[in-house]
């Protein structure tokens, strides 16, 4: 087989299709988020807006965040020295570990690597924990929760996005005496709409089910402390298993699951993911547990605050000037383009012409069809910085010669 020739052609589909991913080189400058530096491919640099960031409240800038880093930087070296089960265990993993079950109201939390290996991690393990358990996966799951329930050696079964009645049709056709797990996202990032929690956890309840909630878009976002969207509906108390991340509004890296100790205990005993898996470094740990001591507090309410009515603000401005937003309530302000190649036309001249980056969201990341630009403005982002990208998107949706007749009233 001539393998460089395989290569060559897996890549040129991407290409004929438009959606071939270029990195873009950003340069994150201390205490100026989201403006940073883009170095262009000639080697140039231009000052640019990040409008794409999961960053979402600009805690990866702050002060406290940054001391609390240097503090345990200094005091321990850069990283970790093992795995959580040989030498890779410090106080800084245990705070981290306290903060996050107390964020969620439950006894204990695991920290993992990613918010994607702590989905892959739990989800592949339950089967080991509970023989013939049945895992329902709302469809538009994150490819993390699907890549765990693929690996999970049990059935499986799929219902569609949101949908209550279909999911109880599908658990009431099973045995009712077997273990069963409902696994849903509270926010669906990529149209940034809300899972029916309450009607969910009323079939888990219904048909002695568990629930696995993946909280990752909403932590530190919602709720009176960040807990999330079940926390601000009062649903803590009916979620067997939280996924969150320490990577976007708490603005560090990592992830977790929050649950009972003995749930905890037996996915740490259980999962290779995290068995087999370096310890996040002590500095990284104790970055995101300050991260999120700060935003349980009115500190943090205020950033969600400003953050939503900044979303609100960005959503009326562009719907005003007849562009496809479709607004669910969320923070997340998707633009529906359609079409990948004018997806990635309407990004390049954006970063271009006017210093504000935002990527294009293709295939597989959505639906073929479904191309779309993702903003997501944060509470450090200002007014005049929301007037320039709502005048630049003005000017290139009408020169891409984009179809504003299917804008969302």
């Amino acid at each position: 087989m001539n393998y460089d020739a395989a290569l060559d052609m897996a890549l040129q589909r991407l290409h004929d299709e438009g959606r071939y991913r270029v990195f873009i080189d950003v340069e994150r400058r201390k205490g100026q988020y989201p403006q940073a530096v883009w170095t262009r491919p000639d080697g140039t640099e231009q000052e640019i807006t990040i409008w794409c960031g999961n960053d979402y409240l600009g805690m990866g800038q702050h002060p406290a965040v940054l001391a609390a880093m240097h503090e345990a930087l200094d005091a321990t070296g850069a990283g970790s020295g093992g795995t959580r089960n040989i030498s890779g265990t410090t106080v800084y993993h245990n705070q981290l570990e306290a903060e996050l079950a107390d964020l969620h109201g439950q006894d204990a939390a695991l920290v993992f690597s990613s918010a994607y290996i702590a989905n892959d991690a739990t989800l592949s393990t339950l089967r080991k924990l509970f023989p013939g358990l049945i895992i329902y996966s709302d469809e538009l799951n994150h490819a993390s929760m699907i890549e765990g329930i693929k690996r999970f050696d049990g059935a499986k079964r799929i219902f569609r996005h949101n949908d209550v009645a279909h999911l109880r049709e599908l658990l009431a056709a099973d045995d009712p005496a077997a273990p069963k797990l409902i696994a849903f996202e509270s926010i669906y990032s990529m149209d940034g709409d809300f899972a029916p929690i309450a009607e969910i956890c009323d079939l888990a309840r219904e048909f002695n089910a568990l629930t696995y909630l993946d909280e990752v878009h909403a932590v530190g976002m919602y709720g009176p402390r960040g807990g999330g969207v079940a926390e601000r509906e009062g649903l803590v108390d009916r979620i067997d298993i939280f996924n969150g991340t320490l990577g976007k509004a708490f603005g560090v890296f990592g992830g977790y699951i929050a649950a009972s100790a003995k749930m905890c205990d037996a996915i740490r005993s259980y999962a290779p993911g995290f068995i087999f898996t370096t310890s996040l470094p002590p500095a990284v740990a104790a970055g995101a547990a300050t991260a999120i001591a700060l935003l349980k507090t009115d500190e943090g309410q205020k950033l969600r605050d400003t953050q939503q009515l900044y979303a609100r603000i960005l959503k009326m401005r562009l719907r005003g000037l007849g562009l496809p937003i479709d607004d669910r309530g969320s923070h997340i302000v998707p633009v529906h383009v359609g079409n990948p190649v004018h997806c990635k036309m309407l990004s390049d001249m954006l970063l271009e012409e006017f210093g504000i980056y935002v990527q294009p969201i293709n295939f597989p990341t959505v639906p073929r069809g479904t191309e779309r630009l993702r903003f997501t403005p944060s509470p450090v982002h200002d007014p005049k910085q929301i007037e320039r990208l709502v005048q630049a998107m003005d000017a290139l949706w009408s020169r891409c010669a984009l179809n504003r007749a299917h804008a969302v009233a």
